[in-house]
């Protein structure tokens, strides 16, 4: 098949790409805007591939989504284009309601354009796949509680809330308009290639360079750690394999506080990176500071994955010490790659040099 994937060069996209073309003989056609958050450098390992194209485009772009299906003619489209980042949703909200919602409502209209004018066999076969977080649903307060699919919504941020906004969109297009779409809703993912200013690559850059690893409130607040390569495999089990109309919650069945996750990274790097310890820090731990709580801060999130796991067979092969690890290695093996990212390099060699 050819798959279209939107947001291709962003974490958890770019490792989507990178299972199809180095797991599957599917050809993939990335489209990725490029902002902050899109990092060709993430596609490195599968650049060459005669089955990997690139366009990029925006999300809210109409004319261009519409040049994209007529010249590609895919047969899945996995929509991970979003901005993500809680904290930058508060500061600027605006940014996330073009994307998120705006731009899900125009890549749904050129969808449903394509798929309505193509032969009955592959309209029958088309499938629309939108990702989405646990977010939506808000947090939880008790300590056996899970999220389900059925769980209502009830977002705290504006990141959160687009999310919603857009998940509720797509469900419309395939209930009013008959488009075949699928939706699921993660945990939070690490592991390669994550941007520096999610929590765990934060914390790793920070500690190698000596700076303080700041924890907001006393750091008890509990999230669900999914391994991004699982999430991908997940990804794309649900969009080959999925049936029509349903949700699926993909979780890693790793509950951790956030100060157990900050804490487990500086134990790491104690092992794996001693000699790299900045002068004058006797141990990594000794950076972790306690900041001001961020407004609306969740205080807990956690999946249960049981559905996929019974009707697709998916579960994570990473635990979250393995994953850990494995993270914390990635990023001691892989300066260049962050060095270009905090440099913003990255972004100056880029196609039209748009910095």
């Amino acid at each position: 098949m050819k798959i279209l994937v939107t947001g291709g060069a962003g974490f958890i996209g770019s490792a989507v790409v990178r299972e199809l073309i180095s797991g599957s003989a599917h050809a993939v056609v990335n489209v990725d805007s490029l902002t902050y958050a899109g990092n060709l450098d993430s596609l490195a390992p599968v650049a060459g591939s005669e089955r990997l194209a690139f366009e990029q485009v925006s999300i809210t772009d109409r004319a261009a989504l519409d040049r994209v299906f007529a010249q590609h003619q895919p047969d899945v489209v996995m929509h991970l284009a979003a901005e993500s980042h809680v904290d930058r949703s508060i500061d600027g909200p605006g940014e996330f309601i073009l994307t998120n919602i705006n731009g899900t409502y125009t890549l749904l209209e050129a969808a449903r354009s394509y798929w309505a004018s193509l032969p009955d066999e592959r309209r029958a076969a088309f499938r629309f796949h939108h990702i989405s977080t646990d977010e939506v649903y808000g947090d939880l307060h008790g300590t056996d509680d899970l999220f389900l699919e059925t769980t209502p919504y009830a977002p705290s941020s504006p990141y959160s809330a687009s999310k919603a906004a857009s998940d509720h969109l797509v469900r419309a297009w395939q209930r009013t308009y008959g488009l075949p779409t699928l939706v699921t809703n993660c945990s939070n993912n690490y592991g390669p290639y994550h941007f520096p200013e999610k929590l765990i690559p934060h914390m790793i850059l920070n500690a190698l360079h000596g700076k303080p690893l700041p924890v907001y409130g006393d750091g008890s607040q509990i999230r669900d750690w999914l391994y991004v390569e699982d999430h991908a495999r997940a990804l794309i089990q649900v969009a080959t394999e999925g049936v029509v109309g349903e949700t699926y919650n993909i979780g890693g069945h790793n509950e951790q506080k956030n100060l157990h996750v900050v804490q487990e990274i500086c134990a790491l790097l104690e092992v794996l990176a001693p000699a790299r310890k900045p002068t004058g820090v006797a141990h990594y731990r000794d950076l972790i500071t306690f900041v001001k709580d961020r407004p609306g801060h969740d205080a807990r999130y956690a999946i249960d994955a049981s559905k996929i796991e019974r009707e697709l067979g998916w579960v994570p092969q990473e635990t979250f010490e393995s994953g850990l690890r494995k993270t914390v290695q990635w990023y001691l093996d892989n300066e260049a790659w962050w060095q270009r990212v905090l440099t913003g390099a990255y972004r100056l060699e880029r196609i039209g040099g748009d910095a």
